[in-house]
């Protein structure tokens, strides 16, 4: 048997078991009641609108995409998300597009292009998992920066930098998600967007703002909350924005984009062709007359309206069950309610209590770049149907109760 370990690169050797993998596997067990995966849920899909929508295409359209296809993507597509980014108030002036294997391969070109081993990347503290794998990967030191209610806190990311720079190390990037964050559930307050706005000012960090929850706000009037900072007058900011069909269509299609500035959209398609050449084709069709079709608009409305009922049963079902010592968030959109535990406590007992129970979640050292910080834990209410939220929020209230100090 070779000895694979002496062959592996710097960067596999540092590779640790991702938790998205025990997440995936947890959200599809049928025997636990699971909060794990932050995934639509299935009866939301629009099957009923992919049918019409496959059914009305031409043969020539349909063999279209069955070939292989332009690395930055399909053009009437990429046309399609340029006009859905204008109504964003999204300029192109100066900027492209490329059309991404999810948003998690916007987020991997970008790190693939940037980050050398140890150099800084920044992000909130919690974090996409996704992300944190995707540094990690290239070798980055994934700092996490604390937030509050209304977003990353300015002074000690001024701080972080100012370290990071007396250590001789440059942070090259910031990751954030302002609007429905995974996994704190929260939305960057607009005043907040303007601090960091002014805070990177001339400070060469690429933020990279990732924006696959922005549409699900619950209440209309809270749609401009949702305002893209790429939308905000940046000067001396460079701003990667992502977006995904993966909540507003379907993750199955494996399609999300990448706007940046023109000379950063042509690296990364170098750095994609040698991933995987191109994204699917046939999905980027079917993505494109969802949009062209003007479909986006009334299916929003009702996958809102389903998100909404089922944060609101889980709330009722936190206020109910959970013991006073601990708090969580409201969010106000998006698939997360993030809950914090007494500081003694350790999310890891918790999880073994109600998992034997029958009820999954996400710890919160998941999250933490460090991977260290486990006071606190993900529920997710986006794939859960109704009818059993109450059942296993009760379930991982009473292994609280279990864990808690008497």
């Amino acid at each position: 048997m070779p000895d694979y370990e002496s062959l592996y690169s710097e960067s596999a050797r540092g590779m640790r078991s991702s938790e998205i993998r025990r997440i995936m596997k947890l959200a599809g067990d049928p025997s636990l009641i699971s909060f794990a995966g932050g995934t639509p849920g299935m009866p939301l899909l629009p099957v009923d609108i992919v049918d019409e929508i496959y059914n009305g295409l031409t043969d020539q359209v349909k063999r279209v995409g069955m070939q292989y296809g332009a690395t930055d993507g399909y053009q009437p597509l990429i046309g399609e998300i340029k006009k859905y980014l204008a109504s964003k108030n999204i300029s192109m002036d100066g900027q492209e597009l490329i059309v991404t294997t999810g948003a998690q391969q916007a987020i991997n070109l970008v790190a693939k292009i940037f980050v050398d081993g140890g150099d800084v990347v920044l992000t909130e503290n919690p974090s996409f998992i996704g992300a944190l794998a995707a540094f990690k990967s290239y070798g980055a030191d994934t700092v996490g920066v604390d937030m509050d209610s209304d977003g990353i806190i300015i002074p000690k990311l001024l701080e972080t930098v100012d370290r990071a720079a007396k250590d001789g190390k440059r942070a090259k990037i910031l990751y954030v998600t302002p609007y429905f964050h995974n996994p704190a559930g929260i939305i960057y307050s607009a005043e907040r967007k303007r601090q960091l706005l002014d805070a990177l000012s001339g400070k060469g960090i690429i933020l990279l703002e990732d924006d696959p929850y922005g549409e699900l706000y619950f209440d209309a009037g809270d749609k401009g909350l949702t305002v893209p900072m790429k939308s905000m007058p940046h000067q001396n900011v460079s701003i990667c924005y992502t977006g995904s069909f993966a909540k507003i269509f379907s993750p199955g299609m494996r399609l999300g984009w990448l706007c940046a500035p023109a000379e950063i959209i042509d690296k990364c398609q170098l750095a994609k062709q040698s991933m995987d050449a191109c994204s699917p084709v046939f999905t980027q069709v079917l993505a494109c007359e969802f949009l062209s079709k003007n479909k986006l608009p009334g299916y929003l409305e009702m996958i809102r309206a389903a998100y909404k009922r089922r944060a609101e049963t889980m709330l009722d079902s936190l206020k109910e069950h959970m013991p006073k010592e601990v708090s969580w968030t409201v969010p106000k959109g998006g698939f997360y309610i993030w809950v914090t535990l007494p500081a003694y406590m350790n999310a890891s007992d918790v999880f073994e209590a109600s998992y034997k129970n029958g009820a999954a979640f996400v710890i919160g050292s998941a999250f933490d770049p460090a991977g260290k910080k486990n006071d606190c834990l993900r529920l997710a209410f986006s794939s859960t149907p109704e009818d059993k939220i109450a059942q296993g929020i009760k379930i991982v209230a009473d292994a609280v109760k279990s864990c808690i100090k008497k």
